[in-house]
């Protein structure tokens, strides 16, 4: 126990300050921004004939679908066969161009925001609960195979409602309003277009109202070692997820 502020186990038995140094140095939306990018453009070398093909402006260079599935798309069908990796992996996974642009904007937006409120190590556990509480929701509720952060965004928002409703006052009620409303026009915005998939939205935004709620915000408890291990076992499981999904796809 820390002699000055009474913290059990703040080493973590040696773990705690290599975990301190890797969160800490992580930049997170630059991070999902890499993985995204570099997965979209996997997608697109793997049948770039499907990606050739002009559907439309809103499909402008899309993957393939068998090139997705390869890369860990996920759905109903997913789950039947046990790909329970899927659930991560179609996180950053997208199936446009404007898909990809759109959702990255929103992750460089609203995670610099999390991050100063909650710290880097709860955002990184934030983003991924409620993109895989999105999926789950999803496939759940309509099955459809699907791709995309978009859930995971809107677990950044539903976590900035988190706060400001935790926080209260003129500042907390400020943060609550604004999120708020950005959450339900962005909502609005998904019924208004055609492939949108609302359930993943509405999953992602409660998992991530939940998760913050269950991590504390920097101003009720301050971040820990624990919250860092539990954001390296998540970058682990991420990692992990994908190698799962490059085998299924490729290797098996």
């Amino acid at each position: 126990m820390c002699f000055y502020c009474g913290a059990r186990r703040p080493g973590l038995w040696g773990f705690g300050p290599v975990a301190s140094r890797l969160i800490g140095r992580l930049d997170f939306a630059r991070a999902v921004t890499i993985v995204c990018v570099a997965a979209y453009v996997v997608s697109i070398l793997l049948d770039p004939r499907a990606a050739a093909q002009f559907r439309g402006l809103f499909d402008l260079l899309s993957p393939g679908d068998r090139a997705l599935l390869s890369l860990g798309m996920t759905g109903e069908g997913a789950m039947r066969q046990g790909w329970w990796w899927t659930l991560i992996t179609a996180i950053y996974l997208h199936g446009s161009l404007l898909h990809l642009v759109f959702n990255l904007l929103w992750v460089r937006q609203l995670a610099p925001a999390v991050e100063e409120l909650f710290g880097t190590a709860r955002l990184v556990v934030i983003f991924t609960v409620a993109g895989v509480a999105g999926f789950v929701l999803s496939n759940f509720a309509s099955g459809a195979w699907t791709i995309g952060a978009s859930g995971a965004v809107f677990g950044l928002l539903g976590a900035m409602v988190a706060y400001g409703r935790s926080r209260g006052g003129t500042f907390g009620m400020a943060v609550f309003r604004q999120y708020g409303q950005w959450a339900v026009l962005m909502f609005i915005f998904g019924f208004l277009m055609s492939g949108v998939n609302n359930w993943g939205h509405a999953g992602g935004f409660v998992g991530g109202y939940l998760a913050a709620l269950v991590v504390g915000h920097g101003e009720r408890r301050r971040e820990g070692g624990l919250d860092r291990m539990a954001a390296l076992a998540t970058v682990g499981l991420t990692a992990v997820s994908f190698a799962l999904a490059l085998w299924t796809g490729f290797l098996r």
